[in-house]
């Protein structure tokens, strides 16, 4: 019983690996690096865009150039296509390329001359550029992004002389406005910003009812986005012209007034210019007499 059966197959010997296996060489075919560290004129290149899954060798070789570019360097097509053999149909098509998946942005901004040029902007981190400006706006309200949006409102005529009274009568008209339209309520920052058009109004002779009735008639039918910038449009330019001049008619002069003095016929106290010593009916008497 304890002689061993001569015809069971030997033990199975573990398989090894191929990449570990005692007898196999290793490969010394495929890509080596001989590095040396850079100390000056060096980028530095992602991974995601040098070995990027979707871009084209051209436009991968394209974006590493752009990004090694000083800032200002040109880099438009027809700079682009001067500098390489591909041509400037290829390169716009790699410039597309790198566009739509974010390592490139084209703007058009206004020099301070007057030109319009387009600006290139190149990105190295196309998915830390979108983190960053996503919190930006979900951070700031809706609301908030309007007002500052919101361009000022028109000018408006300045008076004159704008006194303490005229600027008050000018205030309480265009708060009174809401009763005779309700959509034309208006803030206290917009009131002031108002307020000396229609004072300007006011100084030239206009009657509150007149300006309240140019600020009120013939409004659109439909909601009024910014009341204000239509109040400060219509009075601006439809201002009335000054009134003409009127000169104060002098007054007449004020009525003589002679001294009292006593009649020398009959003692009565009367009013008459110097040398008269007579009252009117001595006077009458004495006319007869004689």
């Amino acid at each position: 019983m304890d002689t061993q059966n001569p015809s069971a197959p030997p033990r199975a010997h573990i398989r090894v690996a191929g990449s570990t296996h005692p007898n196999r060489a290793h490969r010394t075919g495929g890509l080596q690096h001989d590095n040396t560290r850079h100390t000056t004129r060096f980028v530095v290149i992602g991974n995601h865009l040098a070995q990027h899954p979707e871009l084209s060798l051209l436009a991968i070789g394209l974006g590493t150039h752009l990004q090694s570019l000083p800032k200002g360097a040109p880099a438009d097509i027809k700079s682009l296509a001067s500098r390489f053999p591909e041509g400037a149909t290829r390169i716009a098509a790699a410039l597309r390329e790198l566009e739509s998946h974010g390592y490139l942005r084209r703007e058009r901004v206004r020099t301070p001359s007057g030109r319009i040029v387009t600006r290139t902007i190149s990105c190295n981190q196309p998915a830390a550029a979108r983190q960053r400006a996503e919190p930006c706006r979900e951070s700031v309200p809706s609301e908030r992004r309007e007002k500052r949006a919101r361009r000022p409102l028109p000018a408006v005529p300045r008076p004159a002389y704008s006194g303490p009274g005229l600027l008050q009568a000018a205030t309480d008209l265009l708060a009174d406005l809401r009763r005779h339209d309700s959509r034309l309520l208006l803030s206290t920052d917009e009131t002031a910003h108002l307020a000396p058009g229609v004072a300007a109004w006011l100084e030239r002779d206009v009657t509150p009812a007149a300006v309240r009735r140019a600020l009120t008639a013939d409004l659109p039918p439909e909601g009024l986005r910014r009341p204000a910038a239509l109040l400060a449009h219509r009075l601006a330019s439809q201002l009335p012209p000054p009134a003409p001049f009127r000169a104060q008619a002098t007054a007449p002069p004020p009525p003589v007034r002679y001294p009292l003095r006593t009649c020398d016929g009959c003692d009565r106290a009367f009013r008459a210019p110097a040398p008269t010593t007579h009252c009117r009916d001595c006077r009458t008497d004495l006319r007869e007499a004689a």
